[in-house]
């Protein structure tokens, strides 16, 4: 806040007294002090040097991108953070464009304006040398009612948790997540389209099918004129977050302080949030954009081994902790019903194929970082018949303080190879469970292979201490950093 309301004073934080100017990469190299300080990020340069003492993580992370490109180190560290509203009263302006590049850009752009063709555009190579060989493309074709947009990724076991739709008015989004690159389909249809988007998928052959419904029974000429980043495969961290506003329907209490959110997608909208992956909320405070990451659950735990009903490809269940100081979570808890809030598209580097290949699960989960363990929890037990043993180590503050304690006790009863354990750090004096925090002699007790060749997969989730020196402790302890999954969110 202290740094919003400095941004908002009229002060002039770049020290250009308001002009913009185009920054060539020898300038950027001579701010790389604290006291005079520049960072580019995605193009755009700014002068850092004032946020120095409000930045979270201090002036020594900062520095190191000082004076260079630091988009990279932005990605890896928290990329879903809206610099460009936090930072535009710093922007000094955009890094020049070698000529070169600028004139292969222009005659790209001529290029493909030219060669369109019944809708179908030519790919852009915006592809890392590994990928080059992948080359999506897509074509459509129409009825009387429908039209069918038809993607074709050229790779097999293309899941629905991996196609992300979202048709709004005339504006029609499809991305297909491919490991760690995404092909994006972004195009302003010709005519408006109906609310009703279905998608078809053949796993097989990789083909992706978008049916839209005509509002009107008119032949099209066209498919649309592209947006940005249409027709593009690129990395994931190069393509930015997209969001999208969903209403909250409901809101229930978990425990005193923890309340389940469920949310909405709009009627448009294909997405799944894959076993392990998070979402960010997006939300407006004091007139500045705040952005944080969750991990969506079930609406409960099934003791049927099955998906729940309700969790259906339409809502979004998360499981947020409302802090009395914490500006963000106070303003989710005062959304009404009908309320909209922005969520993005999912991210995370997990992989199911890390628990298909397993034996034994441990899960380590401090206070809400047992969210990202809920799914994982249903898919183990569901879908992975390996698994000799799933345990769930649950440190918390209090008996109060425990997600979900009835549902995992029932759990345990209903299914043998899953074991819970919860440690209280300041239980009850009537409190019969293990006390204490997260420590290396209480992980030597509880995280045991079920054989000593077994293999075994380690996930842990918590505030970021915790988290940190718990995958401490387990490597101390002789595992593996392949054994490891930490969650950052």
């Amino acid at each position: 806040m202290d740094w919003i309301r400095l941004t908002k004073s009229g002060k002039d934080l770049t020290g250009l007294k308001g002009r913009l100017i185009e920054v060539t990469e020898n300038e950027l190299s001579k701010h790389n002090k604290k006291e005079d300080c520049w960072i580019c990020i995605r193009g755009f340069v700014y002068n850092v040097t004032p946020y120095m003492e409000y930045h979270p993580g201090g002036e020594d992370e900062l520095m190191k991108a000082a004076g260079t490109d630091g988009t990279d180190l932005f990605d890896q560290v928290h990329r879903w953070v809206n610099y460009e509203s936090m930072l535009k009263e710093c922007l000094v302006g955009r890094m020049a464009v070698k000529p070169v590049a600028a004139l292969k850009e222009i005659s790209s752009a001529v290029s493909e304006d030219k060669k369109q063709l019944n809708g179908v555009f030519p790919e852009k190579k915006v592809l890392a040398s590994s990928a080059k060989d992948l080359s999506p493309s897509y074509d459509w074709f129409q009825t009387d009612r429908l039209i069918t947009v038809v993607i074709y990724t050229k790779q097999k076991d293309v899941n629905a948790d991996l196609v992300i739709v979202d048709c709004q008015d005339k504006q029609l989004r499809g991305e297909i997540i491919m490991d760690d690159h995404s092909y994006l389909v972004n195009i302003d249809l010709d005519h408006a389209v109906s609310e009703d988007v279905a998608v078809n998928i053949a796993e097989k052959v990789g083909k992706v099918e978008i049916i839209l419904n005509k509002k009107d029974n008119v032949h099209w000429k066209m498919l649309g004129q592209p947006c940005e980043g249409h027709n593009t495969f690129m990395k994931r961290t190069d393509r930015g977050l997209f969001y999208r506003k969903c209403k909250l329907v409901s809101k229930t209490e978990v425990t005193h302080d923890t309340k389940l959110f469920c949310l909405m997608l709009p009627k448009g909208t294909h997405l799944r949030v894959p076993t392990g992956q998070h979402v960010y909320l997006k939300h407006i405070i004091a007139g500045t954009e705040v952005v944080k990451p969750y991990t969506p659950v079930l609406p409960f735990l099934p003791l049927d081994f099955q998906e729940p009903p309700c969790h259906d490809g339409v809502h979004i269940y998360l499981m947020i902790k409302i802090y009395s100081h914490g500006l963000f979570t106070q303003a989710l808890d005062h959304l009404q019903i009908g309320d909209f809030i922005s969520v993005s598209n999912p991210e995370g580097s997990f992989k199911k194929s890390q628990v298909q290949t397993s034996e034994d699960l441990l899960l380590l989960a401090g206070g809400t970082g047992f969210t990202p363990m809920v799914k994982l929890l249903n898919f183990a037990l569901t879908e992975v018949s390996c698994l000799r043993t799933v345990k769930l180590i649950f440190f918390n503050k209090t008996e109060n303080d425990i997600l979900w304690r009835n549902q995992l006790e029932q759990l345990a009863l209903k299914d043998e190879r899953f074991e819970v354990q919860f440690i209280l750090s300041q239980p009850s004096k009537d409190w019969v469970g293990k006390r204490g925090k997260i420590s290396s002699s209480l992980l030597s007790e509880f995280v045991k292979r079920s054989r000593r060749d077994s293999k075994v997969l380690i996930c842990i989730c918590g505030p970021a201490p915790f988290t940190e020196q718990g995958v401490q402790y387990l490597q101390d302890l002789g595992y593996s950093q392949e054994e490891i999954h930490a969650f950052t969110a």
